[in-house]
C-alpha cells in the first residue's frame, strides 16, 4: 500500500524487521528509507540510530531536540514514534529540507517545530525544558555544509581545537535546557591531519563531561559505503595507513551526583 504524502508517494511509514539494539557495537549496512528518509544530505544519520536513541531514552510526548538538525532524520522519527520535536540549525538549507521531509500525515502524530538558531545559544529553549537531545555534529570541516557561506557554521572550522571550543559551548546550552536525570546523546567520528589520527570523538566527549554530563555508553558504529571507498582503499595500501570505519555515538546523562 502506498501513502500519499504532499508530492511524496511513501510505500510504508515503518521499519521492517525492526529490533532494539542491546550491545556496544551497532552496524546498519542499508540505510533506513521508511517514510521520508533519504540518504542524499550527505552525512545525515541513520534512522535506524535515531530510533534506537529514541526508543531507549524517551517515552511517548517527551520534548527531543536536535539543535543540529541538518537533513531532519530526527523529526522525521520523532513524528513517527509520538515524540515533540524540535530541529535547530544555523543553515537554512538543513531547515528547508527538514519542512519539505516532515510534510506528510501521520496518524497520532504530534507537531515538529524546527527554525534557524545557534547550537551555541538556545535562546528560544527554556532551562531544564527537554526530554532527550540527539544531534549529529559535523566533523570538524570534513563536509562544509553551507560551502563556506556562513561564518558561524561550525563545518567551516579547520582547526580541531577550535571547533572543540565551539562544542563546549553547545554541551554547555546542552546540560542547561535538559531536565536532570535525562539523556543527551550525540554521533561523532574521527579525522586524520597530516597522516595522523585525531581522536576528534573522544575531544569531543571530554567537553561535554566538563560542561557536567556523564558519560552513560560509548557505542561503536560501524561505518558502511563510504564515499569513494575503492579510491582510498587504493591509497589505504600505498601510503600505509588504515581508513577510519567506525563512528562513536555517545550518551550522556544530566546527573546531579558528581561521578569520577
Amino acid at each position: 500500500m502506498s501513502f500519499q504524502a504532499g508530492t511524496v508517494v511513501l510505500k510504508r511509514f515503518q521499519p521492517e524487521n525492526f529490533d532494539l539494539e542491546c550491545a556496544t557495537v551497532w552496524s546498519f549496512p542499508k540505510r533506513g528509507n521508511w517514510a521520508t528518509h533519504r540518504s542524499d544530505y550527505r552525512g545525515n544519520w541513520s534512522p535506524q540510530v535515531v530510533r534506537n536513541l529514541i526508543l531507549r531514552y524517551s517515552n511517548e510526548s517527551d520534548a527531543v531536540l536536535d539543535p543540529m538538525v541538518g537533513g531532519g532524520t530526527t523529526l522525521i522519527e520523532c513524528k513517527l514514534t509520538g515524540r515533540k520535536g524540535i530541529g535547530i540549525d544555523i543553515n537554512p538549507e538543513a531547515i528547508k529540507i527538514t519542512k519539505e521531509r516532515l510534510n506528510f500525515d501521520y496518524l497520532y502524530s504530534h507537531p515538529q517545530r524546527c527554525f534557524i538558531g545557534d547550537a551555541r545559544t538556545l535562546n528560544n529553549i527554556e532551562d531544564n525544558s527537554i526530554d532527550l537531545i540527539l544531534t549529529h555534529p559535523p566533523y570538524v570541516d570534513i563536509i562544509k555544509y553551507s560551502e563556506g557561506k556562513i561564518k558561524a557554521d561550525l563545518s567551516n572550522i579547520h582547526s580541531v581545537d577550535i571547533f572543540c571550543d565551539k562544542i563546549e559551548k553547545v554541551a554547555k546550552e546542552c546540560f542547561r535546557v535538559l531536565k536532570p536525570d535525562k539523556y543527551c546523546a550525540i554521533l561523532i567520528g574521527d579525522t586524520r591531519r597530516n597522516k595522523f589520527y585525531i581522536p576528534l570523538a573522544f575531544k569531543v566527549m571530554e567537553r561535554f563531561l566538563r560542561a557536567g554530563f556523564a558519560l552513560k555508553e560509548d557505542i561503536i558504529k560501524v561505518q558502511h559505503n563510504c564515499k569513494a571507498t575503492g579510491f582510498w582503499v587504493k591509497k589505504s595500501k600505498l601510503y600505509n595507513f588504515l581508513l577510519i570505519m567506525h563512528e562513536h555515538v555517545f550518551v550522556f546523562k544530566k546527573v546531579q551526583k558528581t561521578y569520577p
